[in-house]
């Protein structure tokens, strides 16, 4: 069901420039913006998690410990070359 947005003018006419010029209708235009920002923000808060858990020295190394124990497990089932 299509739902109604309120930009401003200049944001519209931004977002028409980008249709015209990517050949694509704007709500595709718009639905790209918005996948790129959520993919921008997980990518940010993933690495603040990251620089929190570096804090900690003890958890750090737990994590350091549980990505060696999987390093383990990535050939699994693979036939050697």
């Amino acid at each position: 069901m299509p739902q109604t947005v309120r930009i401003s003018e200049q944001t519209h006419e931004t977002l028409r420039l980008l249709s015209e010029r990517r050949g694509m209708p704007m709500t595709e235009v718009m639905a790209d913006a918005v996948e790129r920002l959520r993919r921008e923000d997980l990518l940010r808060r993933t690495n603040e998690a990251y620089a929190a858990l570096r804090q900690d020295p003890e958890a750090w190394e737990d994590e350091l410990r549980e990505r060696e124990a999987w390093e383990t497990t990535l050939a699994d089932g693979l036939a050697e070359e």
